[in-house]
């Protein structure tokens, strides 16, 4: 993800977005509390480190709660114009590399971590009566994976935007996009729940509405639900009569999954398959794109999906592509 320099274009932020997770939650609580904690205890007893990180952070504070440390204070405050770190100044940035998505740690320290010592204690009453924590936090640990996908490099390809069970796929007319397909998927607890970005594009809006927690199975979820939009740009792979077309890729929680997570804000750029976001627990993706002549739809209603790397449809384009050499049909 990266800002871009590319001409200015009319973006929307919505002021309901003052963090990444805009539905709160008990665990980003005790984040936020912890982070108040420890940068407390690093003033008193690490004054030098906390000068060094000061000498090399960039930006202003801008819309910050607090005077950040380090990196770690800005997790929720991603998506806000804020202070920011170089990569190269960043000590944490080890934490990329781990299995696991990011942004979901807490959750499976704390959760995961929870569980495992629950399973201990009750290995001592009984063996058996371990089996059930267990299996649990097995299960938070699975949750929370990040597996590496398989990017496609294929100009026009549009990819998953999440892992599950494709369970819509629907021609509609969009009051802001237009003439579109409509491709509606099903996250269930088993699925890693990192959202991708379907096509390459500057993202030029992001809108959060509140609602219900209706089970993510009932069509009525996709209207009534919490969600999260985020709307992008495409300059090359979708265009129509030489003007860049808009995609939508929404985030909605379910009976169980009531906290959605995007840090991206308008300007930014992602790349196809890059992640920009998650929903924690059992919940529902939505990626609605442009319908045109040039459009083919490979999956179908059933399929399984894998984010990032399952194709989902192509725009036939004549653009030729560095990486594959190739060139297909407009």
């Amino acid at each position: 993800m990266q800002n871009s320099d590319l001409p200015e274009i009319a973006t929307e932020m919505d002021p309901q977005l003052t963090t990444i997770q805009p539905g709160g939650g008990v665990v980003m609580s005790i984040e936020l509390a912890w982070g108040k904690l420890r940068r407390a205890i690093l003033r008193t007893v690490r004054p030098g480190y906390v000068r060094s990180m000061a000498e090399t952070r960039q930006g202003t504070r801008g819309p910050l709660p607090f005077e950040p440390v380090d990196p770690r204070d800005l997790k929720f405050y991603r998506n806000q114009d804020t202070y920011w770190w170089a990569e190269s100044d960043d000590p944490f940035t080890w934490r990329d590399g781990l299995p696991f998505v990011r942004v979901g740690l807490a959750e499976l320290i704390l959760l995961g971590g929870g569980f495992v010592a629950l399973a201990i204690a009750a290995a001592f009453v009984h063996p058996l009566l371990s089996l059930p924590p267990a299996v649990i936090a097995i299960l938070i640990a699975w949750f929370f994976r990040d597996p590496d996908r398989q990017i496609p490099s294929q100009l026009g390809t549009v990819v998953s935007p999440a892992d599950g069970k494709l369970v819509q796929i629907e021609t509609i007319e969009d009051p802001e996009l237009g003439h579109c397909v409509q491709f509606g998927i099903f996250l269930s607890i088993f699925n890693v729940h990192a959202n991708r970005a379907s096509l390459p594009g500057r993202v030029i809006a992001v809108r959060y509405r509140p609602g219900k927690m209706l089970n993510a199975l009932r069509p009525e979820s996709a209207r009534e639900n919490e969600n999260l939009d985020v709307v992008l740009e495409n300059n090359e792979e979708i265009q129509h009569d030489g003007q860049p077309r808009k995609f939508r890729i929404r985030q909605i929680t379910g009976q169980f999954a009531r906290r959605i997570v995007c840090w991206v804000r308008p300007g930014d750029i992602l790349s196809r398959g890059e992640m920009y976001g998650m929903i924690k627990l059992g919940s529902r993706t939505e990626l609605i794109i442009p319908a045109s002549d040039t459009l083919e739809i490979t999956a179908k209603v059933g399929d399984k999906l894998c984010a990032g790397s399952t194709t989902l449809a192509r725009y036939r384009t004549t653009i030729n592509h560095s990486d594959t050499d190739t060139q297909t049909e407009k």
